[in-house]
């Protein structure tokens, strides 16, 4: 991929986030992101190497769009000024209630690239049973959390949007309690690309991925227990 090239739209888009600019340069966008979904197919293969699970996942429906949902929000830019994909077995970048964790990545202006994995504010049914599997595989978790190389590529599990106080229903003793007053179970690291080097992304990006398999793997055995009138 032209990864000059990609960064340099980016830019540009930042500046001039209207639709008569995307408009005109909608041929440059078109070209991108057909390079941007070459990226996507052949991260999903390789993958599929060590998460068979995801191997069939469709590139196309794993890029979000650029469009920007303004609906109800007070910026009414049109754009996303970041190319971004998120990779499920399901084809869905955000899960269902029954749903599990995403590998996702995304590429701004400037150059950054945010390499992530997990579950980002997962909806209630989803997030209850990630917290009661907390408690329930304490021994498990804690293994998670000490994984070498989740640690070495991530650190810890983020705290973005944490509560001030355990959930409803938890013990506030319990020993992940700072854990459970997460509203994600998401790791996520930045890095600068390699502009120079295309080549070296898909790779980069497939061996960031494997290092997240441990929170990963742990948060693919959550179930979503339905309720029965």
């Amino acid at each position: 991929m032209h990864l000059r090239d990609l960064t340099q739209f980016l830019t540009e888009l930042s500046q001039n986030n209207t639709r008569p600019w995307f408009i005109m340069n909608k041929p440059r966008y078109d070209i991108l992101r057909a390079e941007f979904l070459d990226v996507v197919t052949q991260l999903i293969r390789e993958l599929g190497k060590f998460d068979p699970l995801v191997a069939a996942c469709d590139p196309k429906k794993a890029m979000f769009r650029i469009n920007r949902d303004i609906r109800f929000s007070n910026d009414k830019s049109p754009y996303k000024t970041r190319f971004s994909a998120g990779i499920t077995p399901k084809d869905k970048r955000r899960p269902s209630a029954a749903g599990g964790p995403t590998y996702y990545f995304h590429i701004e202006g400037d150059g950054t690239l945010l390499i992530g994995a997990g579950e980002y504010l997962p909806p209630p049914p989803r997030l209850r049973a990630i917290r009661e599997q907390v408690v329930n595989d304490a021994t498990g978790f804690a293994k998670v959390l000490k994984n070498k190389q989740l640690r070495a590529a991530y650190g810890d599990i983020k705290e973005e949007d944490k509560l001030q106080r355990p959930p409803k229903g938890f013990d506030p003793g319990h020993q992940h309690v700072e854990y459970l007053k997460l509203k994600s179970f998401f790791v996520w690291t930045e890095v600068k690309l390699e502009l120079n080097a295309p080549d070296k992304l898909v790779p980069q990006l497939a061996r960031t991925f494997k290092d997240a398999s441990a929170l990963v793997n742990w948060l693919r055995g959550v179930e979503v227990v339905q309720e029965t009138d």
